[in-house]
């Protein structure tokens, strides 16, 4: 049997508890830092970077000054238009220890797998009654591939079902080394046109579309559609992912996950524009006829995750 390497850290940035859409049963939602996407929808903005991140609350601040003393870097200051100067911080969370208000918000840690396995048994029981289990999310879990695959062998051997939320925008080598312990993969298949998908996610899709089947070879794998108005919300980019899944091994459920604008609040909190602050969230009947669409390529479709 293959020793599991629970000295292994990763930059986890949330560890979201009794969740119901992200797999069978009640599930735990370990979220990990890092992804090479930049969607402009994100509701995890925090995520994208490996590294942690301050996140300022300015209506919590209380001015006192204490963060300005506390950071080496001189990244605070009230001159700065947002606050913190993102290009010298280094998320060193230096401030947040000492924000007496949680003005300052540190969003990322290191984590042993150890200690990740450590929090998530105290949800065991729930998770043999429910039939649910962990799910991995980001961020883009294979980012970070070596802690995703040891963590993944870890909840393996305590008997828990695995999952993972994926763009699958990974190299093979990563695919072969990570999936065989994922029982359920929630594959994003966001948009088959490649300069659309470059232009929305700030990367092209040629390397997912080249690993999905990979992933479906070795996996249960569902197929998640972001639904974002102005991106992929037509007849014929609904189609089109639909016609691509059909190439997918043993691929039946396609997901349609309707635009929202739950993260928006994340980017004044990180001092960044948020791109799609004019799109508005498509109204149920709109998203019943791409459900039609999806059901009439023989693929079972459900609304949300």
């Amino acid at each position: 049997m293959e020793s599991i390497n629970y000295s292994m850290t990763g930059t986890v940035f949330d560890i979201q508890r009794f969740s119901l859409h992200d797999g069978p049963g009640i599930r735990t939602i370990v979220f990990l830092k890092g992804c090479p996407l930049s969607c402009q929808w994100c509701s995890n903005p925090e995520s994208q970077k490996i590294t942690p991140v301050i996140m300022y609350r300015k209506d919590e601040c209380l001015h006192c000054g204490r963060c300005i003393e506390a950071c080496k870097r001189g990244a605070i200051s009230v001159d700065n238009e947002t606050f913190v100067d993102r290009d010298k911080c280094i998320g060193c969370g230096e401030c947040a220890n000492v924000c007496p208000a949680g003005a300052l918000v540190l969003k990322g840690k290191k984590m042993t797998v150890q200690q990740v396995v450590n929090e998530l048994k105290k949800d065991a029981t729930t998770y043999r009654r429910s039939g649910g289990g962990i799910t991995l999310s980001g961020g883009e879990p294979l980012v970070q591939h070596g802690f995703s695959k040891e963590l993944l062998a870890a909840c393996k051997a305590q008997g828990w079902s695995t999952a993972m939320e994926t763009t699958g925008c990974a190299s093979e080598q990563v695919i072969n080394e990570v999936i065989p312990y994922v029982d359920l993969v929630l594959l994003d298949i966001k948009n088959i046109n490649s300069e659309m998908h470059k232009k929305y996610t700030g990367v092209g899709n040629e390397l997912i579309l080249k690993s999905a089947p990979l992933i479906s070879q070795i996996s249960e794998t569902v197929v998640r559609v972001p639904v974002i108005p102005g991106f992929n919300h037509t007849e014929e980019a609904i189609t089109a992912i639909a016609e691509y899944a059909k190439m997918l091994m043993g691929v039946r459920t396609i997901h349609l996950l309707p635009y929202h604008t739950f993260g928006e609040n994340k980017y004044d909190l990180l001092g960044r524009d948020y791109q799609l602050q004019e799109i508005k969230p498509l109204s149920p009947e709109d998203m019943e006829q791409y459900k039609q669409i999806v059901e009439n390529q023989g693929f079972r479709c459900v609304i949300g995750g």
